[in-house]
C-alpha cells in the first residue's frame, strides 16, 4: 500500500483527536494436512487479509478492522475510530511516514509454497510408520503438518512505517500406546519460523519414533508416588513451567491491572540468584521468532530476571505509555482482527554452569521431569498445577525407574527461589499461547534445573521415605 495512502488513513484516524494513531495491514497463506488412525482426515488452504485501525487516546482505545482492503472500505474504518472516543483535545497531526526496508526473516531455504500436496502427504504418511515400527501396543497415530506465509505493513502516526515477509511451518505426531488395560501417549512437536527444511526426512522420522517410544515406555512405569521432594526437570521437558508460571506474571498488561504476583516488585530478587530469565524474539528460526512485532517494534532481547532480581516486564506500546518506558517489541497479535497485547515470543531460562549428569548424582530422591503437560496458573499469585508426561524416580543418585500420572504442585515465585542448581544445556519445546482469546506462536526452553523441594501428586505409598537430596 502507497505511503500517501496510509498517511490518509492515519489522518482521518486523528481527525477528532487522539495521541497516537496505526493501521496493520496482513495478507497469509495458509496450508495443512492430518492424518489420523490409517486415515488422511482432512487437507486445507486458504487466504486471508485485512487491516486493523487503532486510535489511543490517554487510557482509552479504539480498535476496527476490516477484511475489504479497499480505500473505501479503510476511510470507513478510520473514521469509525476517530468517532468512538469522542476526543475533544486539539487535532494531533500524523508525522509524515518514513520507510523502514522490507524484512525477510532469514534461514528460509524451501519455500512452503513451493511444496507439493504429494510431499507434505509423504511426510505425514512416514512419521505414521515410522511410529507404528514400535510394533503391537501402539494403538492410534495422529500427525499434522502445516505451514503459514505471512506478509505485513504497519504505518503510525509517528512517522513509522514497517514491512514485514516470513514463513512459518509446525508438524505435530500424537502417539497412543496400550496394553493390559492401560493406555498412555507420547507427543512430540517440531516448528519455527522458516521453510520446510525445518521437517528435514531423519529429525521428522525421528520425532515420530520418540513419541512412540515414549507411548511403549509409560505402559510398565510405576504409578508416581506422592509427597514432598527434589524435583530435576531436563532440559528435554522445555520451557513450560518458566512459560507459565514466570513468564505471563511478567507481561506488562496483566501487571498493570493488578493480576500479577510480580506487581510492584522491580529491583527486588524474586529467584535464585542462579536464575536469569530472557525472552527474546531475535533467535534463528525458533518458532516464536520475529524481526518486528506486530506494532512495528524491531524485535530484540530482554532480560527479564538478571541473576534473580527483577529488572523488566514485557511491553507493547500502549503499556509503555502507561508505565513512561519503551516498548520491549512484545506487541503481538493473533492477526488483524485483534489489537495488539504485551505476549511472550522466545522465553527461556539461561544455561547455568552445572553438568547435567552432576545435577542427577548430587541428589539422593527426587523425581526426573523429562516431557510437561498440561496445566494451571494462577498469575495473581503464582500457584501452579502441572501434569506430567515423562517421569522418572531418582534414587540415590540415579536415574531409577519411569513413573506415570505425576502432577507437579507449587507456587512460581517460590519455586524460582528453590533452584539451587542449574544446568550448562538449553532445550526447547514449542507451541501456541493463548491469551485474552488470541493465540500466538511461542517457544520456550530451559536447562536442566533442581526445585529443592516441591509437593509431587501420584499415588501416596505407606512407608514412603521423607523428601531430601
Amino acid at each position: 500500500m502507497e505511503a500517501a495512502v496510509l498517511q490518509r488513513l492515519l489522518d482521518l484516524t486523528l481527525q477528532r483527536g487522539g495521541d497516537y494513531a496505526d493501521i496493520y495491514i496482513e495478507n497469509k497463506r495458509t496450508s495443512g494436512v492430518w492424518f489420523e488412525d490409517h486415515r488422511l482426515e482432512k487437507t486445507h488452504s486458504g487466504v486471508d487479509g485485512g487491516a486493523g485501525i487503532r486510535l489511543i487516546k490517554g487510557r482509552q482505545t479504539a480498535y476496527v478492522y476490516s477484511s475489504d482492503l479497499s480505500l473505501g472500505a479503510l476511510e470507513k474504518a478510520a473514521g469509525l475510530a476517530a468517532q468512538a472516543l469522542h476526543s475533544t483535545n486539539n487535532r494531533v497531526e500524523a508525522i509524515p511516514l518514513v520507510s523502514s526496508p522490507l524484512q525477510h526473516y532469514p534461514g528460509r531455504e524451501i519455500h512452503p509454497g513451493q511444496v507439493s500436496w504429494e510431499h507434505k502427504i509423504q511426510r505425514v504418511l512416514a512419521a505414521d510408520q515410522a511410529a507404528r515400527s514400535l510394533g503391537a501396543p501402539i494403538r492410534q497415530v495422529s500427525v499434522g503438518v502445516a505451514d503459514l506465509e505471512k506478509s505485513v505493513v504497519f504505518a503510525n502516526s509517528l512517522g513509522e512505517r514497517v514491512e514485514d515477509s516470513y514463513n512459518r511451518v509446525r508438524g505435530m505426531i500424537n502417539v497412543v500406546a496400550s496394553r493390559d488395560g492401560i493406555l498412555q501417549t507420547g507427543y512430540e512437536s517440531i516448528g519455527g519460523v522458516g521453510g520446510w527444511e525445518l521437517l528435514g526426512d531423519e529429525l521428522w522420522e525421528d520425532r515420530a519414533r520418540k513419541a512412540a517410544q515414549l507411548a511403549v515406555d509409560m505402559l510398565s512405569a510405576r504409578p508416581a508416588p506422592a509427597g514432598r521432594m527434589a524435583v530435576i526437570m531436563s532440559a528435554e521437558a522445555g520451557g513450560t513451567m518458566i512459560h507459565e508460571a514466570c513468564g505471563h506474571g511478567l507481561e506488562a498488561d496483566l501487571v498493570q491491572k493488578g493480576l500479577s504476583v510480580y506487581q510492584g516488585r522491580k529491583g527486588e530478587m524474586v529467584a535464585s540468584p542462579l536464575v536469569t530469565v530472557i525472552d527474546d524474539p531475535t533467535l534463528n528460526k525458533r518458532y516464536g521468532s520475529y524481526a518486528f512485532d506486530d506494532e512495528g517494534t524491531a524485535a530484540q532481547r530482554t532480560v527479564l530476571i538478571e541473576a534473580g532480581r527483577l529488572v523488566n516486564y514485557l511491553y507493547d506500546r500502549y503499556t509503555a505509555l502507561e508505565d513512561h518506558t519503551q516498548s520491549t517489541g512484545n506487541g503481538r497479535r493473533e492477526s488483524y482482527q485483534h489489537k495488539p497485547i504485551p505476549r511472550m515470543s522466545n522465553t527461556y531460562i539461561a544455561p547455568g554452569q552445572d553438568n547435567p549428569q552432576d545435577i542427577i548424582a548430587s541428589t539422593r530422591r527426587g523425581l526426573l521431569v523429562m516431557k510437561m503437560g498440561g496445566g494451571q496458573v494462577n498469575t495473581i499469585n503464582g500457584d501452579f498445577v502441572f501434569d506430567v508426561s515423562e517421569a522418572y524416580m531418582i534414587e540415590d543418585g540415579k536415574v531409577a525407574y519411569p513413573v506415570r500420572g505425576a502432577t507437579l504442585t507449587g507456587n512460581g515465585p517460590q519455586a524460582l527461589q528453590d533452584m539451587d542448581r542449574v544446568g550448562s544445556d538449553l532445550g526447547f519445546s514449542i507451541g501456541v499461547c493463548g491469551k485474552s482469546g488470541q493465540g500466538v506462536p511461542v517457544s520456550d526452553a530451559q536447562p536442566t534445573i533442581r526445585i529443592k523441594e516441591l509437593t509431587v501428586g501420584g499415588t501416596q505409598l505407606k512407608g514412603q521415605p521423607g523428601a531430601g537430596r
